[in-house]
């Protein structure tokens, strides 16, 4: 390494710093010795560490200090030395002690010079006496040495204290506030080889730190020196803002989704019974709907239903309606259609649509909606997530049509080739299928299903075209396009994951 191009990269801190450095190990002797406040000190160090001219090391210790009550027992001696040389020439009652002592020390004394045998105690006249025994002269000569350790240099490393002291650090730290012992990091500098070549070669003559104004006016800067700049050295990573990265995910599929001739649709979620499962041709009674494991909503309970629409609904479960089916067969409650839940699955903002005066032939419709039902969290599932949910009406329409909509949708939001398309059931399509897309990391991910609805939900809803409807869940869209493991990571509250994770897709 070139230490001459080294030592011209220095900083000023830099150059302050480094000539104390062969003198001192500590922060604070060495923000002394270079005049400089300890924060400057810091960062020169950091500096330097970052050019390998030197290594910082953190020692970790465990130091006593005196506390409030051991401040002041310096100064005015032990509790216990007061309360005895009150008595030491004879027995007082207990008002001349309190003079010397506060309510707390004077119980605390009793307490102790009792346990020592020190004092001896009667009543007189309502009041308590005291009066030194024999074992007064030994117990001093004790007290005397913990009185000793106070006058220690504090704060002091407990490492460092004899057995001895240790025993009467021990004995304080049971008192209130007498002794606090305490974790303390120090900072400790270490030159390396780089360090010791620079401190021996030695930082002469002055460099520059920048080009001034004035220095350009007068041409003084052709004979100066300047300090160069290492382009290279690790600097702070600096977070500018920026959107949540699902956030701005779910604004860039809905403008993929309008530029593709999408019209955007909306709905409830608060939904009913009726337009989330009962005009999606899905029995009251089934099983079917076991999967969705809706919550339901106390207030308001129900909803109110276009009269027309529900009389439809209803017989096309009971009877197949105008379809040549058969429904169901089994008798449609109305009252229950009514109640409300949160909405489980965006097909309930399809049927809306179908059932709109607003409704366009032909057109295409997707909605990005936010689903609940109740799940067990784990890394691919939550019970509130997004669902990508979409129609295309228009005369001719088969299945091919289908399969092709939803390879490009693989392509286009999940980035992959990896596709396979899987027979599925739904209530409300006929062919039904399922869209899956393998994960690098996760494998297979089912992201949504998809089927050419049943003329037992459109004609109900005065549809007489073929109406393509799929759904998929965006949120593990989102993770194949984001990088992310786990499905959480998308709404995580994580400080490094929101600022580490891409936001473009």
């Amino acid at each position: 390494m070139d230490i001459n191009k080294l030592i011209n990269k220095l900083h000023p801190l830099e150059r302050k710093v480094l000539p104390v450095l062969d003198k001192s190990e500590e922060l604070k002797d060495i923000s002394k010795k270079a005049g400089l406040k300890e924060v400057e000190a810091m960062r020169a160090l950091q500096w330097l560490s970052n050019k390998e001219i030197l290594k910082i090391k953190e020692d970790i210790k465990e130091v006593a200090e005196l506390g409030k009550n051991g401040k002041e027992y310096l100064e005015k001696g032990m509790p216990e030395k007061r309360f005895l040389d009150v008595i030491k020439d004879k027995a007082k009652d207990e008002d001349k002690i309190k003079e010397k002592l506060n309510k707390q020390e004077y119980g605390a004394c009793i307490g102790i010079l009792k346990k020592n045998s020190t004092i001896a105690i009667s009543k007189e006249k309502g009041k308590l006496k005291f009066k030194a025994t024999p074992a007064v002269k030994f117990f001093l000569e004790n007290l005397k040495k913990t009185e000793e350790f106070l006058k220690k240099d504090f704060p002091v490393e407990l490492n460092k204290l004899s057995t001895e002291e240790r025993k009467i650090l021990e004995e304080l730290k049971k008192r209130k506030d007498i002794i606090e012992v305490d974790i303390k990091k120090s900072k400790r500098i270490e030159l390396t080889d780089i360090g010791k070549r620079i401190l021996k070669k030695g930082i002469k003559g002055k460099v520059e730190d920048k080009l001034t104004s004035e220095m350009l006016k007068k041409g003084s800067w052709k004979n100066k020196k300047f300090r160069g700049y290492d382009v290279s050295i690790n600097v702070p990573v600096k977070f500018g803002g920026k959107k949540q990265h699902y956030r701005r995910f779910l604004d860039e599929v809905r403008n993929k989704f309008i530029s593709l001739g999408f019209i955007e649709m909306d709905g409830p979620i608060v939904e009913s019974d009726f337009w989330d499962m009962d005009v999606l041709y899905m029995p009251q009674f089934h099983s079917a709907r076991d999967i969705h494991e809706a919550y339901y909503v106390k207030d308001p309970e129900f909803s109110d239903i276009s009269k027309k629409i529900l009389d439809n609904v209803k017989k096309a479960h009971e009877n197949g309606f105008d379809t040549g089916s058969k429904g169901w067969g089994y008798k449609f409650d109305p009252l229950r259609t009514k109640r409300n839940l949160l909405r489980t699955q965006g097909t309930a903002c399809s049927a809306r649509m179908l059932a709109s005066d607003e409704l366009k032939i032909p057109a295409k419709y997707f909605a990005i909606t936010r689903c609940f039902r109740y799940d067990v969290i784990d890394a691919t599932h939550l019970p509130d997530f997004n669902q990508v949910e979409g129609i295309v009406v228009e005369e001719g329409l088969n299945i091919k049509h289908l399969f092709g909509l939803l390879q490009m949708f693989a392509r286009k939001f999940a980035d992959t080739e990896e596709i396979k398309l899987v027979p599925g059931y739904f209530p409300f399509t006929e062919p039904s299928v399922e869209l899956f897309a393998k994960h690098p990391e996760l494998g297979w991910i089912e992201l949504g299903g998809a089927g050419i609805f049943r003329p037992e939900v459109t004609k109900p809803l005065g549809i007489n075209v073929p109406v393509i409807a799929w759904g998929l869940g965006i949120d593990r869209i989102a993770m194949f396009k984001l990088g992310l493991k786990d499905i959480r990571d998308l709404f995580s509250h994580n400080l490094d994951v929101l600022r580490k994770t891409k936001v473009n897709i």
